[in-house]
């Protein structure tokens, strides 16, 4: 299923927003116009390259855009904290390969789609919102917009907003709490990897 179709089917059109500047070098729009590139250049190779292919292009660039180990607390909530650490690394790997291997099933094709970013991010209380949009080669587009915090001078990602407002961790929290509740931090662990296998198996 092209990368068009996949989204589609989760994120309404959106209208209005014009196409912007490049945003200013170190910003946290300039961070999602790098992530937007890298995406792009793996698209462009998506059929060649294969799933592992992707993850192994992808990789690199979802751990320096994204602060998974950040986004794997604020998916579990508040029951991470009885976490061991042990299990908190497990999980922290377990959700990074996750992340990584949705972006890799999810960005499997190119037919001309590109993408705008707003270069003036939006101030949040919990950091700045990006706001971007996938467009279409038919011209129709469809919003995806990032919320970043600044760690140690550099900014990265925290949440992923689909069709402009809905939190993606924030979908995620419900399960995981319940598995977390039901099946322990080990539960929890192989409900992601089972995830990740099917992504993997396509």
């Amino acid at each position: 299923m092209s990368i068009s179709r996949r989204l589609l089917l989760a994120l309404p059109l959106v209208a209005g927003l014009r196409p912007a500047a490049a945003a200013e070098p170190g910003s946290a729009a300039a961070v999602i116009e790098r992530l937007y590139e890298q995406l792009l250049a793996v698209m462009k190779e998506a059929k060649r390259l294969g799933f592992d292919g992707r993850y192994t292009r992808l990789a690199p660039a979802i751990s320096q855009t994204f602060d998974l180990a950040l986004m794997t607390r604020i998916a579990i909530g508040p029951g991470w904290a009885q976490i061991p650490p042990e299990q908190q690394q497990r999980l922290n790997a377990a959700f990074s390969r996750y992340t990584i291997s949705m972006y890799a099933s999810r960005f499997d094709d190119w037919g001309g789609e590109r993408f705008e970013v707003v270069p003036s991010a939006a101030p949040n209380p919990n950091g700045v919102l990006v706001n971007s949009r996938l467009i279409k080669t038919n011209g129709e587009a469809v919003a995806l917009n990032y919320l970043l915090k600044q760690e140690a001078g550099a900014w990265k990602v925290i949440d992923v907003y689909l069709s402009g407002t809905v939190s993606e961790l924030a979908a995620r929290r419900s399960e995981f709490g319940s598995v977390l509740q039901r099946n322990g931090a080990e539960g929890l662990v192989q409900l992601i990897e089972q995830r990740t296998a099917a992504l993997r198996a396509g």
